[in-house]
C-alpha cells in the first residue's frame, strides 16, 4: 500500500503591488488570481473584474493594500477585440453554447459602408438585455444557474455606453464568415450580446468565438505579463514584477500632509485645507513618503474614504526599501 506524498504548506507572507496579467484562455479570473497569488505566497489578493474563461487579456490583480483599490477598475472604460461569426446563432450567445440556429449570409453585409453605418448605430448610449449566461443574480440566484436549469428570466435592459466601435471583415473559412470588432465601452457591457445584437441587425444572427480584453482604465497589454513567464521567473523577480499599490490612483488628483496631519487623516480625522472641491484624491505623507489612502474634499474638508493600515504602510516602506 502506498501512501500520498504529504502537501507542502506554503508560506505565506504580506504582499503590497498591483501585477498587470495577460490572462491565458482556459481560466476564470479566480483560478489565474490564485495561481498569482500561490507564485507570490501573498496573503491577500483581489482581481479587478471577471474575465470569462474563453476571453484572454489584460487583468490587474491586486495584493495586500492594493485591494482596497480594486474596485476603481471595476467603473473604468474596457477595450475589447472580438471576433463574430456570422449565421449561426448559440445558447450563451458564445462558441461555449449549442447551436440554436443556422442561416446564410449575404456578402453584402461585409460592405465596408454597411459596417461603418451599423457601428456609427451602436455608438453611444445604448439600451442592452443581460445574458442569462451571466452571474447577474436575480432573488440570490445567479441568472446562469437558472440558465443551466432551463429557466428563462425576464431581464430588463439596462443602459450602457459604447464610446468606439470598429467592425471589419474577419479571416475565416469559405463557409464561414465572420467580422472583427473593436470596441472601447462602459463597465457593464457584454460583448456577447453587442455580437448578438449586431447579428439580430444584418439578419442572419451571430455568436461570439473570440475575446481579448486589450485595455483597461489606460492599462494596456504592452505593460502586462503573461502566466507561464510570471511563473517561469525566480521568487525575487516575480516580486520586481509587482507595480507600486498606487498604480490604479493614477487618474487621482494628489494631496501631500506633513506629518501631524497626516497621521490625524490616517486615524480617519478631516482635515482642512486650501484645496478645490475634488470628488477623489490620493493622498500621501510627507515624511516619510507613503500612500495613506483616498478621500475627497468638500468645502474646503479633506475627507478619509479608504485608508490603509499603519501596518500596511510599514510594510510596503520595508518593501520599498529592499528593492532599492
Amino acid at each position: 500500500m502506498t501512501t500520498a506524498a504529504p502537501r507542502i504548506r506554503v508560506q505565506r507572507r504580506p504582499v503590497h503591488g498591483v501585477l498587470l496579467l495577460d490572462k491565458p484562455l482556459g481560466l476564470s479570473s479566480n483560478q489565474a488570481l490564485q495561481k498569482a497569488k500561490w507564485l507570490l505566497r501573498a496573503e491577500k489578493a483581489g482581481h479587478t473584474g471577471t474575465l470569462d474563461p474563453m476571453a484572454s487579456g489584460v487583468l490587474p490583480l491586486c495584493f495586500g493594500a492594493a485591494t482596497k483599490f480594486s474596485a476603481l477598475q471595476l467603473d473604468a472604460p474596457k477595450r475589447y477585440e472580438a471576433v463574430a461569426l456570422l449565421g449561426v446563432t448559440t445558447t450563451t450567445g458564445d462558441a461555449e453554447g449549442q447551436v440554436l440556429s443556422r442561416g446564410a449570409v449575404d456578402p453584402g453585409v461585409l460592405a465596408p459602408e454597411r459596417l461603418a453605418a451599423l457601428a456609427r448605430r451602436f455608438t453611444g448610449r445604448i439600451q442592452q438585455v443581460p445574458p442569462m449566461h451571466s452571474a447577474l443574480k436575480r432573488d440570490g440566484k445567479a441568472l446562469y444557474e437558472y440558465a443551466r436549469e432551463g429557466v428563462e428570466v425576464e431581464r430588463a435592459p439596462r443602459e450602457i455606453e459604447i464610446f468606439e466601435l470598429k467592425m471589419a471583415p474577419a479571416p475565416a473559412s469559405e463557409a464561414q464568415t465572420a467580422i472583427k470588432i473593436e470596441v472601447l465601452c462602459s463597465k457593464g457591457t457584454y460583448i456577447r450580446t453587442l455580437a448578438e445584437d449586431i447579428g439580430r441587425q444584418l439578419g442572419c444572427g451571430a455568436h461570439l468565438v473570440a475575446l481579448r480584453r486589450i485595455e483597461t482604465g489606460g492599462i494596456g497589454l504592452e505593460r502586462c505579463v503573461t502566466l507561464p513567464a510570471f511563473e517561469a521567473l525566480p521568487e525575487a523577480e516575480r516580486l520586481a514584477r509587482l507595480l507600486p499599490v498606487d498604480t490604479l490612483l493614477a487618474g487621482h488628483e494628489r494631496i501631500t500632509l506633513e506629518a501631524a496631519e497626516a497621521g490625524r487623516f490616517l486615524s480617519g480625522l478631516r482635515r482642512r485645507g486650501p484645496w478645490p472641491e475634488l470628488a477623489a484624491v490620493a493622498v500621501y505623507g510627507e515624511q516619510p513618503a507613503a500612500l495613506l489612502g483616498l478621500g475627497h474634499v468638500r468645502a474646503g474638508e479633506l475627507v478619509p474614504d479608504r485608508l490603509l493600515s499603519p501596518i500596511e504602510i510599514q510594510q510596503i516602506l520595508q518593501e520599498e526599501a529592499l528593492s532599492s
